[in-house]
């Protein structure tokens, strides 16, 4: 699993010349303006990489896992994401030592710190 700092670190990495606090504040900005973009009900599509939306979801009758009772569940929005073609295509084409064309010593690296 990669963290929000395994991402950060890769980043600096790649952007030496840039501040970890830069990155950081890049980082959070795009993950804020995607939730932003979520709450107002807009799609945010990222070329090659996928679609973020949201689905609403009616009112609906739900059963306790537990008790087996019915519970009323209210309506809500509920977040999704749909890969793109062309990244869903490279990560089936990884040959089998699991290269993606993204480096991914940048990211093990960062974890064993």
């Amino acid at each position: 699993m990669t963290t929000r700092s395994d991402l950060i670190r890769a980043l600096h990495q790649r952007h030496p010349r840039l501040p970890m606090r830069d990155l950081d504040n890049l980082v959070a900005s795009v993950f804020s303006t995607i939730i932003e973009c979520l709450e107002n009900g807009e799609r945010v599509e990222l070329r090659g990489f996928g679609v973020f939306f949201s689905v609403a979801r009616k009112e609906r009758i739900g059963r306790n896992p537990r008790t087996g009772a019915q519970v009323a569940l209210p309506p809500c929005r509920v977040p999704m994401f749909r890969l793109s073609g062309a990244l869903h295509k490279r990560l089936n084409d990884a040959d089998a030592d699991g290269a993606l064309g993204v480096s991914r010593d940048l990211v093990s690296s960062n974890r064993a710190r």
